[in-house]
């Protein structure tokens, strides 16, 4: 799964126009994040030809992560043509399948 920071987030999420992108904010600190990153990153194998998928640890990147609005771990983001589509906050994320259930309205 492709890593972005500050360098390569605009070019790979928010300039990104090709299909919708899948980004994983999450930290080193937050274990939950680190349970559901298999998960994750299977989802890329299963969805990755229609979806773009890319991670960013908020540990790294916290002037992105807050200028993106993650106040918690772990979020996940779906940017269409570099908006934000849809949002899943740390209360709406109780398992590997509340991340599934979103990227499927994206997969088409």
């Amino acid at each position: 799964m492709l890593e972005v920071n500050k360098d390569n987030f605009d070019a790979e999420v928010l300039n990104y126009t090709e299909k919708p992108v899948f980004v994983d904010f999450w930290g080193d600190k937050c274990e939950k994040c680190k349970q559901l990153m298999p998960d994750v990153h299977k989802f890329e194998e299963m969805y990755g030809d229609k979806i773009k998928f890319v991670s960013l640890n908020t540990s790294e990147n916290r002037r992105l992560a807050i200028a993106q609005k993650v106040l918690g771990l772990p979020t996940m983001i779906m940017y269409v043509n570099g908006e934000k589509a849809e949002v899943l906050t740390p209360d709406k994320i109780a398992t590997a399948d509340d991340i599934e259930e979103m990227i499927k309205r994206f997969y088409k």
